[in-house]
């Protein structure tokens, strides 16, 4: 992350830099790593249990729309500002620190896990979440809102098209010739440097010192790192008994840690085709990423 926020501040990283290394981690990279890790964690067995596991993190999610929906009324977060608020507290950034955190903390034991939070995050941010942010316009008159639909071809970007092939392959039963297997791995392996690179240049675009804490963005940092991590944490500590659901623990700490991963990345960039308050969601997105380096470790200490 230091070494993409100087390089890009001593201008060695273009402009377009970091909209490349993007589309090479989530079109390229990312469905590589997550192709070999399908084959490398999973067996046809474990699969069934695998979707099985949807339905926690399916929970949280919606506990968390469910409240940031009722702040939204409670603290009147204005039009223009609504859609971040929520995506900022119900839906994390499981791409670009998420998955290279887990590695980190976890190994690639975890990757299974990871990938049941990511297609349930995935599926909320691009049918629900963007939908909200969309029909948050302040320009658009109420029939105009009405008139916005889900948009079902972003709920299956090229991760999610890269964990449904590596499934279908694994279900056949055949075996990755070798160079294939090292081949996916050398590519898949530039996710996590490639990410903490494109975070730090993020971070020098956004201006750190242009950051400031006001009413919205306080809330929605505290849902962000304190609601959707304490409702993960009840859900996996007394929700999966009650429901008689096996979680082990390895799968608990997983989902708990991508509960309170920062902001989605992309919320400037989607607050702005929708017209509305960019420095916001750029003070939250840069704000969440900062704080996160000292989340993480207290998360940890919960979750031992």
């Amino acid at each position: 992350m230091l070494l993409g926020y100087v390089l890009r501040r001593a201008g060695w990283l273009a402009d377009s830099f970091s909209r490349n290394i993007s589309k090479l981690i989530t079109q390229i990279a990312l469905p590589a790593s997550i192709f070999i890790s399908v084959q490398n964690n999973l067996t046809r067995g474990s699969l069934l249990n695998l979707f099985e596991d949807l339905l926690l993190p399916f929970i949280g999610v919606v506990i968390s729309y469910v409240v940031a929906f009722i702040l939204v009324k409670v603290i009147k977060v204005k039009v223009g500002r609504r859609g971040t608020f929520i995506n900022t507290i119900a839906n994390a950034n499981t791409i670009f620190i998420g998955m290279p955190l887990n590695i980190a903390l976890f190994g690639n034991r975890a990757m299974p896990y990871f990938l049941v939070y990511y297609i349930i995050n995935t599926v909320s941010t691009w049918a629900f979440g963007v939908f909200l942010i969309k029909n948050d316009d302040p320009t658009l008159v109420a029939q105009e809102k009405k008139e916005h639909k889900i948009e079902w071809k972003k709920i299956l970007p090229m991760p999610l098209v890269g964990f449904i092939v590596a499934v279908i392959w694994l279900l056949t039963g055949w075996e990755l010739p070798t160079f294939a297997n090292q081949t996916f791995t050398y590519i898949g392996n530039l996710v996590t440097p490639l990410s903490l690179i494109y975070i730090g240049i993020v971070l020098a675009d956004s201006g750190i010192k242009s950051v400031h804490f006001d009413k919205d963005t306080v809330i929605a940092l505290l849902g962000r790192f304190i609601l959707a991590p304490a409702v993960m944490i009840f859900l996996v500590k007394i929700g999966a008994p009650a429901l008689k659901l096996t979680v082990p623990s390895l799968m608990g700490q997983t989902f708990i840690v991508q509960a309170a991963t920062p902001a989605l990345s992309v919320l400037p960039i989607l607050a702005n085709e929708a017209h509305g308050d960019v420095d916001y969601a750029t003070n939250v997105v840069v704000l969440s990423t900062l704080l996160f380096i000292v989340v993480v470790p207290v998360l940890m200490l919960i979750v031992g």
